[in-house]
């Protein structure tokens, strides 16, 4: 068993590729079932007034492109899923932060921060130092809410949409 699993981390390692841990895996899959399209369209769109936006930095909005550029900037796959846990929690909490607890999306987000929670846990061996500068400075950033930083306003919905393209982005090859 352990001689397949290091065959399979063998090619993943020639092929350029980090493998994923089991546990990022199916807290990725539980997420992917929360982010379904259906659920993001109720609970960050119709529960939401028309045109609803969420303020947040401009490095709290991860696309694909920004990943796609990054990749091409030869930064690991493993520094862009820490990097994406990040944007995606904090893009979580932005949106919790403007809903009452009365909210009718309030469970919905609350279950959200739950899963990350428990993907930062799985991401609490990872060390800034142990990740590229451009991640790690991005990192900073997004935790520092300074007065250097620009603002954007961004709809619920589309800060979640980032997210689950990103995050099939990242873990659709490893899981």
């Amino acid at each position: 068993m352990q001689q397949g699993y290091a065959a399979v981390l063998c090619v993943l390692a020639v092929l350029g590729l980090e493998a994923a841990a089991p546990g990022e895996c199916e807290l990725t899959r539980l997420l992917q079932d929360k982010l379904q399209y259906e659920m993001r369209l109720q609970y960050m769109k119709h529960y939401f007034p028309i045109d609803y936006t969420v303020q947040v930095q401009y490095e709290e909005v991860l696309r694909p492109s920004n990943i796609t550029r990054l990749r091409n900037g030869t930064v690991s796959e493993a520094a862009l899923r820490y990097l994406w846990f990040h944007v995606s929690s904090q893009a979580v909490l932005r949106i919790r932060e403007v809903l009452p607890e009365k909210h009718p999306s309030w469970k919905y987000t609350q279950e959200l921060c739950q899963l990350f929670d428990a993907l930062g846990e799985e991401y609490s061996k990872y060390r800034q130092t142990d990740v590229e500068a451009v991640v790690a400075d991005l990192v900073k950033v997004i935790h520092s809410a300074g007065a250097e930083s620009r603002s954007k306003a961004v709809r619920p919905k589309a800060l979640l949409d980032n997210c689950l393209k990103v995050m099939r982005m990242l873990y659709g090859v490893p899981c």
